[in-house]
């Protein structure tokens, strides 16, 4: 059953998302990647921390194994992205990713038992049609160990989905503990494969960081980490991980919209095309798996069915 309250946490965590790329090919541009995760996640932390002081929120009582969860995502997972990057171009790289929602969709009727329709596969397929067509760049390319090492990123997130809905029902209703949880040990992880890439004679620590390459990092961190992993994990404690791996399709929208407006980017015919078939497509799996009338709230949903 998915009401409105989850879709906007699912729509709010995919405008961060998307957002927070945008912000962040600004800071990245002056911080070296491995750096600028570990500062993303120090102000996401940080973030979570006055908020909490703030609405009287604890930040304690998370389970052990879901706090761990934040090694694998965002800890490995964006690791392995950064790493990736550095022999694969940004367009190839956000090609991959457009993958994870499918694979989510995947792993969920495998091991969760959730079970979908064939219009649902079929628009979350016409979705993903519509992402590669607003990604495409024919210049797009890669060694294959930089292709292998996203996919593997990706593989990472998709699996974090899986299991953390898996592990999400039996726990207390605050989502801040777990989210503070999961960033900390991402954060330690971060900072234990910097130092190792220090005393291994990479570069780690930035040359010169200006202010605007400062507040890009700390913001894209706010909104990368915070916001978006607050609102998607509040909504995936009642939705299933194929329904919520939807708003996945609408990351790249909310990104190409940050370029236009912050960054003075522009799209081409079929750019725009691929948006409206991504957010037609979207918009469909939308209503397939509406929250059913009172008159129905007892039969199955049309577009979805979580697994007992």
């Amino acid at each position: 059953m998915v009401g409105r309250r989850e879709l906007a946490w699912l729509t709010l965590a995919a405008a961060a998302w998307g957002l927070g790329t945008v912000i962040s090919k600004r800071a990245v541009e002056e911080i070296p990647p491995l750096s600028l995760l570990s500062l993303q996640l120090a102000a996401s932390l940080a973030t979570l921390a006055v908020v909490a002081r703030v609405t009287g929120t604890s930040l304690r009582g998370s389970p052990v194994a879901l706090g761990r969860l934040g090694i694998l995502n965002p800890g490995i997972a964006y690791a392995l992205s950064l790493v990736g990057l550095m022999t694969v171009s940004v367009s190839l790289s956000v090609m991959l990713w457009a993958l994870e929602p499918l694979l989510i969709l995947v792993l969920a009727v495998a091991f969760l038992g959730e079970r979908v329709t064939v219009a649902f596969v079929g628009l979350s397929l016409v979705a993903l049609a519509g992402m590669a067509m607003l990604l495409y760049e024919p210049a797009a390319g890669g060694q294959l160990i930089g292709i292998v090492l996203t996919i593997a990123g990706v593989v990472c997130c998709a699996a974090y989905t899986v299991i953390t809905r898996r592990l999400l029902p039996g726990t207390s209703d605050a989502t801040a503990p777990v989210v503070f949880a999961q960033q900390a040990h991402a954060f330690g992880f971060a900072l234990v494969v910097s130092i190792g890439l220090a005393i291994a004679g990479g570069q780690v620590l930035p040359t010169s960081v200006t202010a605007v390459g400062l507040a890009s990092a700390i913001a894209s961190g706010v909104l990368y980490y915070a916001a978006a992993y607050w609102f998607y994990l509040s909504a995936l404690r009642s939705v299933p991980a194929s329904y919520a791996a939807v708003s996945f399709y609408l990351i790249p929208i909310f990104g190409v919209a940050g370029g236009i407006l912050v960054l003075g980017e522009s799209l081409e015919p079929m750019q725009w095309a691929g948006v409206i078939v991504a957010l037609t497509a979207t918009a469909g799996i939308l209503w397939t798996t509406r929250k059913p009338s009172r008159s129905a709230e007892t039969t199955a949903e049309p577009g979805l069915v979580p697994g007992a």
